[in-house]
């Protein structure tokens, strides 16, 4: 059951410290059963109810799962092992297409945007007690998100999509709840959310996003929140359009308790046009991160959604990071207002590339996807032969197994990076390495 691992602890505390050293050294493995409680409590000389505990702690911390009489066993992906440690190292020579970050010729150099701030700063100094959003960040952010659509709603900053994110599952949601994801979908999100204690529902996507069909299902059987990704989706490249979007709505028409969080992390970068589901259910909330228009390192993402969702998640953030740096939301104002990115061209960028590749392979007989953004998802039979294949040929892909919880495997490739030279070249890499098309694909 355990092999040699000895789980050690005489409190609830130190029994589920002891599981999580074991997930994490690798000594527990992904999948492996867990002593029967009692069982556990008897080796240990300890009361059944602190070996519950435990578990219930593991289980709120997503390390563990239980499955009624088949006992509790180590999760096939634990919060303790990140999906981004299933990645291929590029070695030398090797050129690196696995990783989803921004071309760093297409940022917008920052300097003159933190001096604007920091001048700023030097007049009238920031203090405790001043409100956690800049009025022009909040103005701006608000004005573009009027200009897309998105019903009315107070505007709160959060240090990147996730952090949003993750603040708003936190003050709506309890461990155990069933949270819909999209499947394949971006690994961080898959992390957090079993990291939460929440349970991910998988919802089928096609290059129009989330399936409705899926949602419906999830929904019915009882998951109380659903997030989307509008644009350039993580790791499929879909994009909603006005009918999924009229499709998607109704089905959340039908569970106005359902709490919708958005992710449009695209706003900037993408030149598709934004279909919001906001205000299809009673609680909802919108975030659009700057990371792959103006720079990861920023760490800003505006989000706003209903009164009470953004009350909340501003009040509990004043309990512990208390705000995000208003220095770095002026720095932020300052490249809006400047027009410091210039967004149909870094649309029409990152599309040709991504374009030129789908198009490059499906001229080899290869099915691939990319609708909007800087993903290209190949669908392939043989996930681990194709990524080893391709690093033979010089290129490093990434897994598709970062991005899945039960679709079909595949292999991501970013496009960001790549001259219109290396096109082909890629293109006749993978059509060599995928071998025989998947029995199941895509969607």
């Amino acid at each position: 059951m355990l092999g040699e691992y000895r789980i050690e602890g005489r409190r609830a505390s130190e029994i589920a410290a002891s599981v999580e050293r074991g997930v994490g050294t690798g000594a527990l493995e992904p999948g492996g059963l867990l002593p029967p409680m009692r069982e556990l409590a008897v080796t240990l000389g300890v009361n059944p109810n602190t070996v519950a505990a435990a578990y219930r702690t593991l289980r709120e911390r997503g390390v563990i799962e239980t499955d009624g009489r088949r006992g509790s066993r180590v999760r096939a992906k634990p919060a303790t092992t990140t999906r981004g440690s299933i990645r291929v190292e590029a070695p030398a020579g090797v050129r690196d297409v696995s990783q989803g970050n921004p071309d760093a010729a297409l940022l917008p150099p920052l300097g003159e945007a933190l001096a604007a701030a920091a001048r700023r700063e030097s007049e009238r100094p920031g203090m405790y007690g001043e409100a956690p959003v800049d009025a022009d960040f909040a103005r701006l952010a608000r004005a573009a998100l009027d200009a897309d659509g998105v019903p009315d709603g107070p505007v709160g900053v959060a240090s990147g999509s996730l952090d949003a994110i993750e603040r708003v599952l936190a003050v709506h949601l309890r461990p155990g709840d069933a949270v819909a994801v999209e499947d394949p979908g971006w690994g961080s999100l898959l992390d957090l959310v079993p990291a939460l204690g929440l349970r991910p529902v998988p919802v089928a996507v096609d290059d129009d996003g989330p399936r409705p069909e899926a949602v419906a299902r999830a929904l019915r059987e009882g998951a109380r929140a659903l997030i989307v990704t509008d644009r350039a989706q993580n790791p499929t490249g879909a994009a909603i359009g006005a009918d999924r979007a009229t499709a998607l709505r109704r089905v959340l028409g039908d569970h106005p308790d359902v709490l919708l969080v958005e992710d449009d992390h695209g706003h900037g970068f993408v030149g598709l046009p934004l279909h919001p589901l906001a205000g299809a259910t009673r609680h909802w909330a919108m975030v659009r991160s700057v990371a792959k228009a103006y720079g990861p390192d920023l760490r800003i993402a505006a989000f706003t959604g209903d009164p009470l969702t953004v009350d909340r998640v501003l009040g509990r953030q004043r309990l512990g990071p208390g705000w995000v740096s208003r220095l770095l939301q002026r720095a932020v104002v300052h490249l809006w207002t400047t027009g410091a990115v210039d967004t149909p061209a870094v649309a029409r960028a990152y599309g040709e590339r991504r374009d030129g590749l789908v198009r490059a392979l499906e001229r080899r007989g290869i099915e691939a996807h990319g609708r909007s953004g800087m993903n290209v998802w190949v669908p392939v039979s043989d996930e681990t032969g194709a990524v080893t294949r391709l690093l033979a040929a010089g290129w490093a892909a990434a897994p598709g197994a970062r991005f899945r919880m039960d679709a079909s495997p595949a292999v991501r490739l970013t496009v960001s990076g790549l001259a219109p030279a290396e096109i082909d070249r890629l293109a006749e890499a993978v059509a060599a390495a995928a071998g025989p098309a998947p029995a199941r694909s895509y969607g």
